[in-house]
Order: C-alpha cells, then structure tokens, then sequence
C-alpha cells in the first residue's frame, strides 16, 4: 500500500508536533530556504516576551527564570554538548535520560538532533560545508538563521548510531515539544496556585509563564547561540585549529564555560574547557561535584601536554 504524501505545508504544520514527519521522503537540499510555517512556535515565543509590559515583574518571577535559565544551560552544556556530542564523561541510563529530558526543555530541540549537527560542525568547523560559520555565512546565518532553514531540520542520524539505539532518546528527539508545553503549563498552574496560596509573593500563572517560560527560555537560547556566532568572531586565541574558534571569558559566564571555545576546538574531548584556574568553567565544576555523588564517572582531563601543544604564543609554561 502506497503511503500517503503531504503538501509541504501540511508536513510543516505537522513537525510542529511530530517532529519526524515527513523525513523519510524529505533530503537535504543545500538551499538555506527557510520553513516559516515550521517556526511559527519559535518566532512565537519571542513575541511573548513583550507580555511582561502586562504581567509585570516579580522577586518570585525573576528568581524562578534566573533557576530555570541555570538549570537548562547546566543540562544543554553538560550533557547535549560536553554528553552526547563528545562523550567527555559516563553516566548511568537512567541520568542520561533525566537530563536529556531537562536539556529537551531548554527548546533547543532533542539530543539527537542537537548532537548530530554539534559534531558535524566540528568535522567541517569554519569550511565550506559548516552549517553555521559566521566567516562563511555571516553572522545572523550562524546565530539563528542555519536553525531555520529546511536542510538542517532533521538529524543527520548517520552521526549519532551510538545514540540511537536508545529507545528514550528517540523519543524525546521525535516528540521534542512535549516536555516544553509540560513546563510552560506547570509554570503557569504553579502561578496560579500561588497568586491564591500565598498573595505576598505577588505573581500569578499569567507572570511565571511569560518570565518562567518565555523570557527564560529566550535568553537561554540566545545565550547558547553565541558560541556559534561570536565564539568565532570576538576572544582571543590560544590555540592554533583549522578553524576561527576564540576563548571569550564574558560568554564563558554567560554559557557556564562554552565560551573557553578556543580551547574546545583544540581538545574537543576533554571535559572541561576552562584550561587554567583562572578560566571559570561553571558545568566543569558541577560535573565534578556530581562525580563525587557517583552521578557521572570517568571525567576525561586535560593533560599538560594538552595545555602546551600547538599555543600560538609558544608559552609552553601556561
């Protein structure tokens, strides 16, 4: 029996909560097209930020965005890049799975999809065929346009066998906007029951949805994006890589370490990429605290050698 095809705008529509429909049928192009039916949530939710000029602010609000924004960048640096995208460090089923689910509510897509690109960029970092290289395409291409486009859409499954083969991750990469609409519409039924249960904190379901949610989530994105953008244009270099990669130590803070961008692209594997004390590598810290509570292992250095080879400066003694 013939399966049955959609129009491309129907397939569009249906991605929104399928995210594999139409992939079977559906190859890379080259073309930076961009689906503007598929990203109607994400434009979306830019807009939605302009709500605070309706629910106002709140000490409960922006401290629960300020949580949320910490939590999500931990899970997208610790386990979608430093995790799944170069295995820097084990970790039991069962936590892969709990912070796949926190890094899928980030809306930064599923591990699968999220990996597969990560490490296509390293294969291809700053050359013709990078996705997102702002010496190729510019800046806006490599910040937010290269997400929007249709051939960057599906995973490149070919990349991620070794994650594939998990059942769970399948699934939170195929249905990727469940765990986003889960945590949008428990932030606004926490609002709510607080605004009755305890008034003196001044929100409401409305508030921690549109600071909780969107605002949060933005800025999160935003600030993960820089280190495709900014992280090759601004900072300095330490390091000499076939690529256009530079340490910023403001993004670094921002990012809770993917700033050290530099020294990530010169030792993709290691998981810490604040080389030196003085490089504040906030994910670094915590996966240490974690390998003491037996919740990851096998934490992957970096060694002397490391840190000395290939410096543009020659200071072999940093």
């Amino acid at each position: 029996m013939q399966k049955k095809k959609y129009s491309p705008w129907v397939l569009s529509f249906l991605r929104w909560f399928d995210s594999s429909a139409g992939q079977a049928e559906s190859v890379p192009s080259g073309s930076i097209e961009i689906d503007w039916l598929r990203i109607v949530p994400f434009l979306a939710s830019h807009l939605m930020i302009l709500g605070v000029f309706w629910v106002g602010w709140s000490g409960t609000a922006v401290g629960i965005a300020v949580l949320l924004y910490g939590l999500r960048m931990f899970a997208v640096t610790a386990f979608y890049h430093r995790y799944f995208s170069h295995k820097t460090f084990k970790t039991s089923r069962a936590w892969q799975f709990v912070f796949g689910l926190l890094g899928n509510s980030a809306v930064q897509r599923g591990p699968l999809w999220w990996a597969s690109h990560h490490r296509y960029h390293h294969q291809y970092a700053d050359q013709e065929e990078d996705i997102h290289s702002p010496a190729r395409q510019g800046f806006w291409w490599s910040h937010v346009g290269w997400l929007v486009s249709r051939e960057n859409f599906f995973p490149r499954t070919e990349l991620v066998g070794d994650w594939a083969k998990f059942p769970e991750l399948r699934w939170l990469d195929r249905f990727d906007v469940v765990v986003p609409l889960v945590l949008a519409v428990l932030l606004f039924l926490l609002g709510a029951y607080l605004e009755s249960a305890a008034p003196g904190l001044h929100t409401s379901g409305p508030q921690l949805l549109v600071w909780g949610f969107f605002i949060s989530t933005v800025v999160l994105f935003h600030a993960t994006a820089t280190i495709n953008s900014l992280c090759h244009m601004v900072g300095s270099r330490r390091y000499q890589t076939d690529d256009e990669s530079r340490n910023n130590w403001l993004l670094a803070l921002l990012t809770f370490g993917e700033g050290w961008h530099n020294n990530h692209h010169h030792h993709a594997v290691s998981t810490r990429q604040g080389f030196y004390w003085w490089e504040i590598d906030l994910t670094y810290y915590v996966l240490v605290l974690f390998s003491w509570f037996g919740i990851v292992r096998e934490l992957r250095p970096v060694t002397e050698a490391v840190r000395r080879r290939d410096r543009i400066d020659g200071n072999a003694s940093l």
